[in-house]
């Protein structure tokens, strides 16, 4: 049986999200696109879903969600939607548009599990997961502190995030990133996207450049997506352009970090205009695996469950374009222990109390 293919599609530029789906759409008459919007305000969350194809509208309403969030989305219409449509002998294939700064991969792990064997888009398939950029703004989306809200982009009355954070996760998640500007009229934006997206992703110059062919001739892996955006895989992006002052600090250390230090300090490593990413361990909590990733102004630090069989480390990749990089590197060899520091011990801390509790959260063993 031959499986619908899926294309998931992320921006956080409405514009750039709506004139893509129309080119996509234009030149593949036997593709349907679903486009999303949430709404939340204090009447209650609601997502507007738009189907259209070559030909136009098809639908255009507006479902009242029980929580006016993403994973209520995908659960509560995208799935019945995406099936609806996969049994409609009108349709080859569909481009499903996230609402504007959505990040795909929570998006597309739901879709994964939905497409196997006995579930309900068991008729469908993954094809790629695509973002697409603007150079002409990419550099300060990313690198500055402007909050999705301010923009009125945010998803939800409550989300905060920056906009360089849901950025950095749609191109980070992307196997393919499409980019509507000049690398001439844009170097130095081009050349940080290149640092900041996958690896392995394919790069697209100019929005037309693609068709719905070309991005449904590839399965997406969800296992490959999840990879991409895991800090215990984190890495340089290898062979990234360097001629215009773009850089990528790769930090490493068998070190941990010092927990006093590294709280009284943190902004030496996460206030600068730099994406950010990593993990990293401490003596407090020497089974934990933590993680760090900044962009946009803002810094994110969290526990992710144990170290396993991985031996525990610290590292950190940043990338950014102006002069922080010597300042980058002192603030990290003072942060982590020293020789001495290591050689006394963990005990010290793990008979006291956390300091990094608040970021962290309660120490379960010690």
């Amino acid at each position: 049986m031959t499986r619908t293919p899926v294309v998931v599609l992320s921006s956080v530029d409405p514009v750039e999200r709506d004139a893509t789906l129309l080119g996509l759409l234009i030149d593949s008459p036997r593709t349907v696109a679903v486009r999303h919007d949430i709404h939340d305000d204090e009447d209650g969350g609601a997502i507007r879903r738009v189907v259209a194809s070559a030909d136009g509208v098809v639908e255009d309403e507006v479902v009242p969600l029980e929580h006016a969030c993403l994973s209520c989305a995908v659960r509560e219409d995208a799935v019945p939607t995406l099936r609806r449509l996969a049994d409609d002998p009108r349709w080859d294939a569909v481009v499903l548009a996230l609402p504007v700064s959505a990040e795909s991969l929570p998006v597309v792990r739901a879709l994964g599990w939905a497409m196997r064997a006995g579930e309900p888009l068991a008729g469908l398939r993954l094809g790629d997961a695509v973002t697409t950029v603007d150079l002409a703004g990419f550099h300060h989306d990313l690198l500055g502190d402007d909050l999705l809200d301010e923009r009125g982009l945010a998803l939800t009355e409550d989300d905060r995030r920056a906009v360089g954070e849901a950025l950095a996760a749609q191109v980070g998640h992307a196997d393919v990133v499409l980019v509507t500007g000049a690398r001439d009229d844009h170097p130095v934006a081009s050349d940080l996207l290149d640092h900041v997206r996958a690896g392995d992703a394919r790069r697209v110059d100019g929005r037309h450049a693609v068709t719905v062919a070309d991005l449904v001739a590839h399965e997406h892996r969800p296992a490959t997506g999840e990879r991409r955006l895991d800090p215990a895989h984190v890495a340089p992006v290898a062979g990234a352009p360097t001629e215009h002052g773009v850089w990528t600090l790769d930090l490493r250390s068998t070190h941990p970090f010092h927990p006093e230090r590294l709280l009284h300090d943190v902004r030496r490593l996460g206030s600068p205009p730099v994406r950010s990413r990593g993990r990293f361990h401490v003596p407090s909590r020497p089974d934990t695996l933590c993680v760090w990733d900044g962009a946009g102004g803002q810094l994110s630090i969290g526990a992710a469950g144990p170290w396993g069989r991985r031996t525990p480390d610290t590292r950190l990749v940043v990338t950014g374009t102006g002069d922080e990089a010597p300042a980058l590197r002192e603030a990290f060899a003072e942060l982590v222990l020293s020789d001495a520091e290591v050689r006394r011990g963990y005990a010290p801390w793990l008979g006291r109390p956390d300091v990094l509790a608040p970021w962290l959260g309660d120490r379960t063993s010690a």
